[in-house]
């Protein structure tokens, strides 16, 4: 899936962003969460800056990048982020809380990413065999548009940079399914008709 989309995870009550793409999550948003947990545990503020400049994290962020490359994103302008790899992620959610950190290992291990870019891919698949079936094309926008909300609706999601690795599962399977009833049946309508039928029933 080559478009970036910005993913929402759910920590202790906040979230955290994470980007599709290069699977970099918001230091920023750590940062955000962890401090309203240790405020709410009377503990000090962490600070991004002193951790930064510790001589362990400039050590551990040099032997990252000479395995992975860049590990640190900044970026400019309001409400912007500090973009880091998710092993340095866990690095620094181990700084905050140990809480944090068992939350987080637990995200290396899911496939959320995974399934938000698969679920990327065979939507353009799928929009390929509808477009092929499709009699009218001037019209496609409005189908392409319709059977999105469909696939929302059965998926049970109303915001997809939210949804579950479940649901992201669900959609990727409902976009393949349409496209190969789209092209046995040569009937748009019924393809996903029956793809959500079999896949919600």
């Amino acid at each position: 899936m080559e478009t970036t989309v910005i993913m929402k995870r759910d920590l202790l009550g906040s979230q955290v962003s994470q980007n599709s793409k290069n699977e970099f999550l918001s230091a920023t948003d750590l940062v955000k969460a962890g401090n309203k947990w240790r405020v709410a545990n009377d503990m000090p503020m962490f600070s991004i800056n002193d951790w930064m400049a510790n001589k362990s994290t400039k050590e551990f962020m040099g032997e990252l990048e000479s395995k992975f490359g860049q590990v640190k994103i900044n970026s400019r302008g309001k409400n912007s982020h500090t973009w880091v790899h998710p092993l340095l992620f866990i690095d620094m959610a181990l700084a905050i809380s140990p809480t944090l950190k068992i939350e987080v290992y637990g995200w290396l291990f899911d496939q959320l990413i995974k399934s938000r870019n698969d679920s990327g891919d065979s939507y353009k698949k799928m929009c390929g065999y509808l477009f092929a079936r499709c009699s009218n094309k001037s019209t496609f926008y409005q189908l392409v548009q319709d059977v999105a909300n469909k696939i929302k609706l059965a998926c049970r999601v109303t915001d997809w940079q939210h949804a579950t690795e479940a649901q992201l599962k669900l959609r990727d399977k409902l976009h393949n399914d349409i496209a190969l009833l789209a092209d046995v049946l040569n009937n748009n309508e019924q393809a996903v008709r029956l793809a959500i039928l079999k896949a919600t029933s």
